[in-house]
């Protein structure tokens, strides 16, 4: 994991299209910034997480139904 130090105003830039700037700190929170292209994706990780959780219950779901299908075609 990479670790950077930056004021408030100042940004990271990763992959020459995505800026992260620090716009606010209050405390112990940060508030950041993105600018980034409209094709790309960006998620809390708890909102990723839950979302990868879903769509791997979905996908057991699916195989466990298709593989059900196949027994009672037999």
């Amino acid at each position: 994991m990479l670790y950077l130090t930056r004021k408030v105003g100042e940004s990271v830039v990763i992959n020459d299209n995505i800026e992260v700037t620090v716009v606010e700190v209050r405390g112990r929170s940060i508030k950041l910034g993105f600018e980034f292209p409209p094709e790309i994706s960006v998620l809390r990780r708890e909102l990723f997480d839950k979302i990868q959780e879903e769509n791997r219950a979905a996908a057991s779901t699916t195989a466990d139904f298709l593989e059900v299908q196949s027994k009672s075609e037999d």
